[in-house]
């Protein structure tokens, strides 16, 4: 690949249920694309839609300037990014490396000073706005890095966000990332005690979320995961993911030497979820279930 092309095509490892919408964005925008997961099927989707298909994260790197690292884990992202076979054995000068994923921030900060000794920049841009904002390209995206660096990945970023907010240095972004995340991810916890507390008092749980959605107790938290309850449907982000995340969240708050009482105890009800085999289900719904073990009853809209 001449120097040209490399400069124009962007790089994306990670085809999961945002990197996937994601993916089309930037194809839709006119870049040209190459990408990897190690989801085979998933590789010859996209393939079927115009992008190209490296063979893992060092060759992707290698054939453009621009990458974008959107997996789940901070030893995944460790991996794609600074592993054997991954971008670092392919990078130049002057490139660029987006990682997307909800990971830890000091793991970032060092990986920055690795890169930047080789002249690559490393900002951190985790979104939100969930899946249903990653298909429409309207997430928000949260950027921690130098400003330059921001302006290089800025084209890039459009083509998948609504809205790019920038906190800081590197791994400010991500640390936004998890407060917000923390916000919505313990107070799913509150609305899987409401729901259960309430259906056991006798009321009706398709009029209580009705009532609730038009009162002061309503929130972005409960409207995405009480008609989920209601409708017993528990696809959706993992709870293994939520997990990963409050872990994050308490790392940070012990190295800052700062109390979160919520958020442990929160996360003790997710532990418990998980150790009932739901990790797989939907981190804002599959709670109840562990409620309804508990009080041996069922929330539903029938």
């Amino acid at each position: 690949m001449n120097s040209n092309a490399r400069d124009k095509t962007v790089g994306l490892v990670g085809l999961g249920a945002m990197g996937m919408p994601m993916a089309l964005n930037i194809l839709k925008a006119g870049h040209p694309l190459i990408a990897f997961d190690i989801d085979a099927r998933k590789n010859d989707q996209l393939a079927a839609r115009g992008a190209s298909i490296g063979k893992g994260p060092a060759d992707v790197k290698r054939r453009a300037k621009i990458v974008i690292s959107m997996v789940d884990t901070t030893a995944q992202a460790e991996e794609v990014i600074m592993g054997p076979g991954g971008f670092i054995e392919a990078t130049q000068p002057g490139d660029l490396i987006i990682s997307m994923s909800t990971i830890d921030p000091a793991v970032l900060r060092a990986m920055g000073k690795a890169l930047g000794a080789k002249q690559v920049d490393l900002i951190d841009s985790p979104v939100a706005g969930q899946e249903k904002g990653a298909i429409a390209g309207t997430l928000k995206a949260f950027v921690g890095g130098t400003p330059a660096a921001l302006e290089k990945a800025r084209p890039v970023l459009d083509s998948m966000t609504s809205e790019i907010l920038h906190f800081g240095a590197l791994g400010q972004g991500t640390t936004m990332k998890l407060i917000n995340n923390m916000l919505i991810q313990i107070t799913w916890v509150l609305v899987a005690e409401g729901l259960i507390l309430g259906t056991k008092a006798g009321l009706d749980p398709k009029q209580m979320v009705e009532t609730i959605m038009k009162a002061t107790g309503n929130s972005v938290a409960f409207e995405y995961s009480a008609p989920r309850i209601l409708a017993r449907n528990f696809e959706g982000t993992r709870l293994d993911i939520t997990f990963k995340d409050i872990e994050l969240q308490l790392a940070m708050a012990r190295s800052l030497k700062v109390p979160l009482f919520a958020a442990s105890v929160g996360q003790q009800v997710f532990q418990m979820a998980r150790a009932m085999g739901l990790g797989s289900e939907d981190g804002g719904a599959a709670l109840i279930k562990v409620y309804e073990q508990l009080t041996g009853i069922t929330v539903s809209a029938s």
